[in-house]
């Protein structure tokens, strides 16, 4: 699905057909580097306008006409380059709150915001435009010498009124704007605008590029204004009640969790079922190496496992400690489970099958503590506590390395996550090469500035107009191959995921562009083989991203003509890296309904065979698509609420559905609904799932906040994925509010169930953690945005805690007081918590350090107490330094006094190993 925004707008779409004026809005809001191949810099040949039927201008290209027609000469390469280097650009949100300023027609929510222009010298004004991605859609401008126009997604163009002349130096230019919705983040504020005219060469305007902050490594936005006042910049409209993560907050929400050395070295994470210590303790020493004997097992199974244990100091040697592993299936032993016996002389391992002796000696190389080589004599029987533990990663917004990809396998293979989920197409790009199909990846790779669309695609998500950005890019077949290897070795399953049939712009580009270039051949076949949009089709539509042209025409043949040659391409793919292509995610979701007004489709449903409105053909897409994957032997999985529209009779027995609707809006409703059609659901929930959410209520964290303000590891680590509706009694909204989460059987007003509880003895599949990369630009970003809350995932997946709230099955509706989650729950919670906590920053964050993962540093808390500066940290046993008055930075290790209560006092933490620094928090 991409969830990418999943939900940014309050209006899910718009769609405007002949006739009509609009549709009913949902109320589903979202936000939405190694041997990297980089598509070739040629570009198809371009057909002669007679050549070829084109598909309607965009905006963009008739802005650009525009701009060379309007009278104005088109500016010359030297100006741009001037205005590149010297304009000085910044942008402010004034104000979130909404008010009579906001379009009506629009919704009820917008904000003011100011783009401010400034240059040191003079700039010729006229002849060029500014382009620039802006999540939330312009409604107007208000004040301001200059036009700005939406071009589509989220880019807009900045263009100068034709009386400016020049852009004289020392003079401040403001541009007063209101737009959709609200920018509580600096991460909203996309970099690298550019200045562009036509047949000049775009350049990046240097003042809104991104920096790198020298002491702790993450990415600055100079061209960002401040967020300093909570009404105007931190809450949305509508009440919000939510607390700023300021030190002061931090300080209060640390203070129930102290360091907790008892244990420490008996911990494994994720915790396994049982772990019992023999009377009277002891220890092996690992020292000499481990010595290895083979019982039912093959060695590649286990080699990676060895090679994490080798990385720790635990080499193979001859005369190591004995190891016995012996595989030992057993009917009632789910797949990946161990027994793991540390003897005084030997260890054992029995494993259910070689994915559960490779979970053994992951295990063992838990016990270490860093830099020792002793572990304690234990007997450990473990079993996972769901057969789906999965990560979903976009690199279809923003690309990210295969190095990245293989990083990221082996830290789930630490943790015990067995399915990576791999999102490769979508609306921004798309990522894998497919053989007989070059324009995927050699235009729908890239982003740049080309208005026709035929050497790359529009420029979006703060993406600037050069082909060459390291967010463009894409897997080569061999790169891919290799990635599927990697991950077989660790006994990881790859799910590839293209978004189909709305999140497709990347592919219908590449397509549209595959057509002009066959028709200008003169070979309509081959120009209509693969074709997805029909272009007779005047339906006008907008989807969650703001895009009017991203929906595959679901009514063409030659829609699942390329859908199909997709599928043969990627199974093949896996074939021949030994890993067969057993799961296919269709993705299904946000699709905008583009086919109102379409001939094909008005033609298809008139014909009778498919649906019988226009309304139901995303579910018959589904459906068809479905069908031709199992005909394939390929299971099919989608996003619920695409997955929804489907009629189940006509699906395969065997789909799987990621339940990603919010709780904020009964998501559970829909979870347990699908899971009592007898479908593999897998808990997506985004309130705590969604790892591209910021850490904490801060505008200076990354991240997207459409589905929670704050998604710490904490929170991570208390969610209870058997149980959904039970968190009305933990979390609260959005905005603050109480929630209440309806469980029990409901009736509508005619008095049929329209909800039932999860039936007895169903339960959920598996969990999985989604990083969408719409912010997300480097791979270090994305280490920062998973590590270490995907390590509370993986404790969640694989363990049932004690604490937990079993779910009732009866139905049961929650509130923040209805009193199910009792205090001795609650209690025994916060005591597990306080010894993760620990366990993460004694034994897991050094290894990631050892590992080269660039985690999240947290933040720190602070208090000025009677005097004196009291500090603490969300996972005690990190080192916290402060300073005060800009003075030196001290290690803090006890409540200091503090003389002058005047002085600035900042507050940071320090990593693992030492070696980074977290953000700087101010106290006062």
């Amino acid at each position: 699905m991409t969830k990418t925004h999943k939900g940014r707008r309050l209006c899910r779409l718009i769609l405007i057909a002949a006739g009509l004026s609009a549709c009913a809005e949902t109320t589903i809001e979202r936000p939405s580097e190694t041997a990297l191949q980089r598509p070739p810099e040629t570009a198809l040949q371009r057909p002669s306008e007679t050549a070829l039927q084109r598909p309607p201008e965009t905006t963009l290209q008739r802005s650009q006409q525009t701009t060379a027609d309007s009278g104005q000469p088109v500016a010359a390469q030297q100006t741009l380059d001037a205005i590149a280097a010297h304009l000085q650009v910044s942008y402010q949100v004034i104000d979130n709150r909404p008010g009579d300023h906001c379009d009506p027609a629009r919704g009820t929510a917008c904000f003011i915001s100011e783009i401010s222009l400034s240059s040191a010298i003079d700039l010729d004004a006229g002849g060029w435009a500014i382009y620039f991605s802006q999540i939330s859609p312009l409604q107007r401008v208000v004040a301001g010498a200059f036009s700005v126009e939406h071009i589509n997604g989220d880019l807009h163009k900045l263009k100068p009124a034709p009386a400016l002349k020049k852009i004289a130096a020392g003079r401040p230019y403001k541009i007063r704007m209101i737009s959709d919705n609200w920018h509580l983040s600096t991460s909203d504020l996309m970099p690298n605008y550019y200045v562009a005219a036509p047949g000049r060469e775009a350049r990046v305007i240097a003042s809104t590029r991104t920096a790198i902050d020298a002491d702790t490594g993450l990415e600055t936005r100079p061209y960002a204004g401040v967020f300093n006042h909570k009404a105007r910049h931190l809450l949305r409209p509508g009440g919000d009640t939510t607390r700023p993560a300021t030190a002061a907050a931090l300080f209060d929400s640390n203070r129930d969790t102290a360091f907790v050395a008892d244990g420490l070295e008996r911990a494994i994470v994720p915790t396994p079922a049982s772990v019992r210590r023999p009377a009277g303790g002891g220890q092996l020493d690992l020292s000499a190496g481990l010595a290895l004997r083979l019982s039912g097992l093959q060695r590649p199974a286990i080699e990676a496992a060895l090679a994490a244990l080798a990385d720790l100091g635990i080499a193979e040697t001859a005369g190591g400690i004995p190891v016995q592993i012996a595989i030992a299936a057993q009917p009632d032993r789910s797949a990946g489970a161990y027994r793991l016996q540390l003897n005084s002389g030997h260890i054992a391992i029995r494993a259910a099958d070689p994915e559960g002796a490779a979970h053994a000696l992951r295990s063992l190389a838990s016990l270490l503590m860093p830099g020792s080589r002793r572990v304690p004599l234990l007997a450990i029987e473990d079993s996972p506590r769901y057969p789906f533990r999965g990560l979903h990663v976009d690199v279809a917004r923003n690309f990210h390395s295969r190095q990245l990809l293989l990083r990221l396998l082996e830290q789930m293979a630490v943790f015990k996550l067995n399915r990576l989920h791999l999102h490769l197409g979508d609306d921004e790009g798309w990522r894998l090469q497919i053989d007989g199909l070059d324009e995927l990846t050699r235009i729908g790779s890239r982003r740049c500035h080309d208005p026709g669309e035929d050497r790359c695609l529009l420029p979006q998500l703060g993406s600037g107009p050069d082909a060459g950005s390291a967010v463009n890019g894409f897997y080569t077949a061999e790169d891919y191959i290799e990635i599927l290897r990697y991950a077989g070795a660790r006994h990881i399953q790859v799910i590839p995921s293209f978004d189909m049939p709305g999140h497709s712009r990347a592919a219908v580009k590449a397509m549209e562009a595959r057509y002009r270039n066959y028709l200008a051949q003169g070979d309509s076949a081959a120009a209509e083989q693969y074709l997805l949009t029909d272009p007779a089709d005047t339906t006008r539509y907008q989807s969650i991203q703001f895009y009017r042209d991203n929906t595959i025409n679901v009514c063409m043949d030659s829609a699942y003509a390329f859908v199909e040659k997709v599928i043969d391409e990627v199974a093949r793919l896996h074939r021949r890296a030994g890993q067969p292509l057993r799961r296919y995610h269709i993705g299904a979701d946000e699709t905008a309904g583009a086919w109102a007004e379409s001939p094909a489709c008005k033609a298809f449903v008139a014909k009778g065979g498919g649906p019988g409105d226009i309304a139901a053909l995303s579910g018959y897409f589904i459906e068809r698509v479905a069908a031709m994957l199992a005909a394939k032997g390929i299971e099919a999985a989608g996003w619920s609420d695409g997955m929804g529209h489907t009629d189940p009779g006509r699906m395969p027995a065997t789909v799987q559905s990621n339940a990603w609707g919010a709780l904020f809006w009964q998501g559970h409703k829909s979870a347990h609904e699908q899971v009592n059609r007898g479908w593999q659901v897998i808990v997506s929930t985004p309130d705590v799932t969604y790892f591209d959410a910021p850490y904490e209520v801060d505008p200076y964290e990354r991240g997207y906040y459409w589905s929670s303000r704050g998604t710490n590891t904490r929170k991570v680590f208390n969610f209870m994925p058997d149980n959904l509706p039970a968190h009305a009694e933990l979390w609260r909204g959005r905005i603050g509010e109480a929630l209440t989460l309806r469980d029990a059987v409901q009736r509508d007003d005619g008095g049929a169930v329209s909800h039932r509880p999860m039936a007895a003895g169903k339960r959920f599949a598996g969990l999985q953690g989604q990083l969408w990369s719409e912010t997300v630009r480097a791979d270090a970003q994305v280490e920062y945005m998973l590590f270490p809350r995907l390590v509370a995932l993986a404790e969640r997946a694989w363990h049932s805690a004690d604490w937990e709230l079993p779910y009732d099955y009866n139905g049961r509706d929650y509130s923040a007081g209805s009193g199910f989650f009792s205090a001795d729950k609650r209690r025994r919670r916060d005591a597990a918590w306080a010894r993760f906590a620990s366990v993460l920053s004694a034994k897991v964050l050094p290894k990631l350090d050892m590992a080269g993962i660039r985690y999240r540093i947290p933040p720190p808390g602070g208090a000025v107490i009677a005097g004196r500066l009291h500090s603490n940290v969300i996972f005690p046993g990190l080192e916290v330094e402060y300073r005060i008055g800009g003075g030196p930075w001290t290690l803090w290790s006890a409540p200091v006094a503090i003389d002058n209560t005047a002085a600035t006092i900042e507050l940071r933490v320090r990593s693992a190993d030492g070696k980074r620094r977290g953000r700087t928090l101010a106290l006062n």
